[in-house]
């Protein structure tokens, strides 16, 4: 287990929280991920006495609002509305408080390449990247980025959409899988190397998790349905643990996420870390991450449930590491 302080719980009475909706599902492509999230996360809450129940989407939101059933949000709604700035715009106009990161910084997250263009700004490594846009000479940039190369949807996330590239007769097929998800498609050097992810809750970078999936690569399969998938935690040891912590609570900062989420790397063979981007509605599945790093840390899911839900308060707190 690593050692990590947090603040006390700033609620003691499941009460204060007030009538809770979890908001999850929708009509995204993380839909089904987003279902077993938003039911994990609403048995937590049960579990712990709060008044909660489940929303499907931001129609049913909707009209929770109108008839006045609900005074906090969590949101859990992976995807589209629910990480593109739509649902936290629409509850700070009703002056509803909700779990996560505000306008801004999810709607900039969401998008892969807004992001990067922010943490270049800020000096900040993230692999080298093309922004593809229409009837672009695609060649052209697979040469200017050079192979391996990703291409992905730059509004997707759960790995959908996403191609490896080791060779120039592949880059069709990739981009008629990324187009099928809408919006611009991002190409950027693929990193040969570990993958990792750091969970931020608060104002802490959780254990980093180095993920070892049985095939490739870390793809949808691995993610959500095989059993194989090793999940190193922490994943690195020492400086390089604190290094990495220390990247991902920056770049998650310097995007304007706040409250939870989860930022992912890759480590390549000379052990320097590269950013990929930031999630500010992780899943809270059996197969999630978050809640693993919450684990090694010495926080059980119910009571990292808990203290998602307090990111909704005014000014929530800070914690040290």
């Amino acid at each position: 287990m690593t050692f990590i302080t947090f603040p006390a719980l700033r609620l003691k009475s499941a009460a204060d929280f007030g009538r809770v909706a979890v908001l999850y599902g929708g009509p995204s492509s993380e839909r089904a991920v987003s279902l077993e999230s938003g039911r994990n996360v609403l048995e937590a809450l049960q579990r712990q006495g709060i008044t909660v129940e489940g929303i499907d989407g931001v129609d049913a939101l909707l009209v929770a609002l109108m008839e006045k059933r609900i005074d906090r949000v969590f949101n859990i709604m992976h995807g589209g509305a629910g990480e593109n700035g739509t649902v936290q715009g629409l509850l700070r106009a009703v002056g509803v408080p909700f779990t996560g990161s505000d306008v801004a910084g999810a709607a900039l997250t969401l998008d892969k390449v807004r992001t990067k263009q922010v943490w270049l700004s800020a000096g900040l490594p993230t692999p080298k990247y093309v922004r593809l846009q229409p009837r672009q000479d695609v060649n052209a940039a697979a040469q200017e980025i050079g192979l391996p190369l990703i291409i992905k949807p730059s509004l997707e996330g759960s790995s959908v959409g996403v191609s490896r590239i080791f060779e120039q007769s592949q880059i069709a097929d990739a981009l008629l899988l990324a187009q099928k998800y809408g919006g611009e498609l991002l190409m950027e050097s693929l990193i040969q190397g570990g993958e990792y992810t750091v969970g931020i809750l608060g104002e802490i970078a959780l254990p980093s998790i180095h993920i070892v999936p049985a095939g490739e690569y870390y793809d949808y399969h691995a993610k959500y349905v095989a059993e194989d998938t090793q999940y190193i935690c922490p994943g690195l040891a020492s400086d390089a643990e604190v290094a990495m912590r220390a990247l991902a609570l920056a770049a998650f900062r310097s995007s304007g996420a706040s409250g939870w989420g989860r930022v992912d790397l890759m480590r390549d063979t000379a052990s320097c870390n590269w950013l990929l981007e930031v999630n500010t509605t992780p899943g809270m599945t059996s197969h999630s991450l978050v809640p693993k790093a919450a684990a090694a840390a010495g926080i059980g899911f119910d009571e990292l449930v808990w203290r998602i839900l307090e990111t909704s308060l005014p000014n929530h707190g800070a914690a040290t590491s």
